[in-house]
C-alpha cells in the first residue's frame, strides 16, 4: 500500500527541515539559519501511533522575487507558483510553516491565499514558540484564514506531538482492498536518458511528450495497455536525480510522483543511457527501486548509438554488473527506443520479474535447500558460540521474505547472508526480484 505524504511547506528559514528531522526521528535534512539551503533529501519515513507516513521537506516557497532569497538567480523563480501547486496536489496532508518571530509577511498570505484552494488537510504551524509570550503572539496568524494556528517549537519539540495526533487523524485510511492483480511497471532513470520515448515504443504511439529538454515529464503518467492479452500499467515518470542535485523547481517537486510511482509500480525499469554509461545519478535511482523491494528491469537504450565489436555487449554487461553490483539479480535488455530495436523484450522481461517478485517457495523444498547449504558451507562460529539453522519459512507479500529461525541472530555474518541469497537463486532464480532475509532467535534457544 502506498504511503500517505505529509508534505512541509512554507517560505524559506521558517524551520522546515528541523520539523522533519524531528517528525522521522533523523538528522537527514540539512539545517542552515541560510534562506534556501534546503537542496539535498527529500523524503523520511515516519511512524506515530502506529501510522506509518512519508514525510517531504519542499523547500522555502519564495513567491515574491524581492525577498526571501536574495541573490537567488531569477530563474530559479519562475515558476514557483506550479511548483507549490504540484507539492500541494501529490500531498495527502500539508504543513504550512511560519515563523512567530518575524509575524505575518507578504510571501505567508500570498502561500495562504493557494492552500485555501485546495481541499487537503492544512495545517497552520507557527514555530520557534518556545515561550509564553510567543506562543500568545501566535494568534496573530489567525488572520491567514486557515484555521486555528498550532504554535510549537521543532527545536525543543514542545508542542509536535500534539501536531501529529491531528496528523494522524486526518490520513486516509489504512486501504483493506486486495491489491490489484494487474502488473504495474514503472519507467524510471535520471533526466534525458529516453523514458518518454520507450514508452511511446512500447505504445507503438505518440502518447506521452518526448523532448530532449532534461526534465520534460513533470508528472506521473498511467497507461493501461494489453499486451499479448494481459492488461499491464506502465508508469512514465519524471526524471530522477541524485538527492543533492533535486534543485529547488518544479523538477523537485516533481520527484514526489516519481517516487510514488515506484512505491505502487511491481517492477521497475530503470533506463540509462548507453553512451553515458552508468552514472553516480545511475546508482541512486536503484538505491531508491531497492529500498522500496520492488522488482528491476535494467534497460540500456541508445543501443544504436553504440560502436560495436565482438564482445561489445559482453563487456558492456560486465561493467553494468560491477557498477550496479547492489542489483546483480537484475536482467538486461540493451534496446533503441529510436529504432524499437527489442522494446518487445522489455516488458516480455519485466512479467519474468513480477513473476520472480511474487514467488513462493514451499517450506518442505526450502529446508531441504538450507540443509543442503549448511552441510556444504557450515555457518560460522563466534567465539564458542556456533550458528545453528533450525527452521525457514517464507512470509506472505512482495518482495520474496524469508524468515530463518536460528539459536543466535547476533551470530549470523552479512557474508553468510549472501551465501544463502545465492543458494536460493540458484535454485529457484528470483531474476530481477530483490529478496529479503529476516532472522529471529528462536526462544528455546535463548540463554543456552
Amino acid at each position: 500500500m502506498t504511503k500517505p505524504i505529509v508534505a512541509i511547506v512554507g517560505r524559506p528559514n521558517v524551520g522546515k527541515s528541523t520539523l522533519f528531522n524531528r517528525l522521522i526521528e533523523e538528522r537527514l535534512a540539512i539545517i542552515s539559519d541560510t534562506a534556501g539551503t534546503t537542496r539535498d533529501r527529500l523524503y523520511g519515513e515516519a511512524e506515530f501511533a502506529g501510522r506509518e507516513f512519508i514525510v517531504v521537506d519542499t523547500g522555502g516557497l519564495a513567491l515574491d522575487d524581492r525577498a526571501d532569497l536574495p541573490g537567488t538567480p531569477a530563474a530559479m523563480l519562475v515558476g514557483v507558483r506550479a511548483q507549490a501547486q504540484i507539492a500541494i496536489d501529490e500531498a495527502d496532508t500539508i504543513i504550512f510553516m511560519v515563523d512567530v518571530e518575524q509575524g505575518i509577511t507578504p510571501n505567508d498570505s500570498e502561500i495562504a491565499n493557494i492552500l485555501r484552494r485546495t481541499n487537503k488537510p492544512v495545517y497552520l504551524v507557527v514555530n520557534k514558540a518556545d515561550n509564553d509570550s510567543r506562543r500568545q503572539d501566535a494568534v496573530e496568524f489567525f488572520q491567514l484564514g486557515l484555521g486555528e494556528p498550532l504554535a510549537i517549537s521543532a527545536l525543543h519539540g514542545v508542542g509536535t506531538g500534539d501536531l501529529l495526533d491531528k496528523i494522524i487523524e486526518n490520513l486516509p485510511p489504512e486501504s483493506t482492498e486486495a491489491p490489484s492483480d494487474i502488473p504495474h511497471i514503472a519507467i524510471v532513470g535520471r533526466p534525458n536518458v529516453g523514458k518518454s520515448s520507450l514508452l511511446n515504443a512500447i505504445l507503438g504511439e505518440e502518447r506521452a511528450m518526448v523532448s530532449d529538454i532534461p526534465g520534460t515529464t513533470r508528472d506521473a503518467i498511467d497507461t493501461e495497455i494489453s499486451w499479448d492479452g494481459q492488461p499491464v500499467v506502465l508508469i512514465d515518470t519524471a526524471g530522477l536525480r541524485k538527492r543533492g542535485q533535486i534543485e529547488q523547481g518544479i523538477e523537485k517537486y516533481s520527484s514526489l510522483r516519481a517516487f510514488r510511482a515506484i512505491q505502487r509500480a511491481d517492477v521497475a525499469l530503470l533506463v540509462i543511457d548507453a553512451a553515458d554509461g552508468v552514472m553516480a545519478q545511475d546508482q541512486h535511482v536503484a538505491s531508491y527501486i531497492l529500498e522500496e523491494g520492488k522488482g528491476v528491469v535494467i534497460v540500456i537504450n541508445k543501443w544504436d548509438l553504440i560502436e560495436k565489436e565482438q564482445r561489445t555487449m559482453e563487456e558492456y554487461t560486465e561493467r553494468m554488473r560491477s557498477q550496479l553490483d547492489f542489483i546483480a539479480y537484475a536482467p538486461i535488455v540493451f534496446v533503441s527506443a529510436k529504432t524499437h530495436q527489442r522494446v518487445r523484450h522489455v516488458i516480455d522481461k519485466a512479467f519474468v520479474v513480477r513473476a520472480a517478485w511474487k514467488m513462493r517457495v514451499p517450506t518442505g523444498p526450502l529446508n531441504e535447500m538450507l540443509r543442503e547449504a549448511t552441510a556444504k558451507h557450515a555457518p560460522t562460529s563466534k567465539g564458542k558460540r556456533q550458528l545453528k539453522f533450525l527452521y525457514a519459512t517464507q512470509v506472505e507479500g512482495s518482495p520474496p521474505t524469508f524468515v530463518f529461525f536460528v539459536n543466535d541472530k547476533r551470530l549470523v555474518h552479512f557474508t553468510y547472508e549472501r551465501y544463502l541469497e545465492n543458494q536460493l537463486r540458484e535454485r529457484w532464480g528470483f531474476e530481477g526480484a530483490p529478496l529479503r532475509f529476516i532472522f529471529r532467535t528462536r526462544r528455546s534457544e535463548k540463554g543456552k
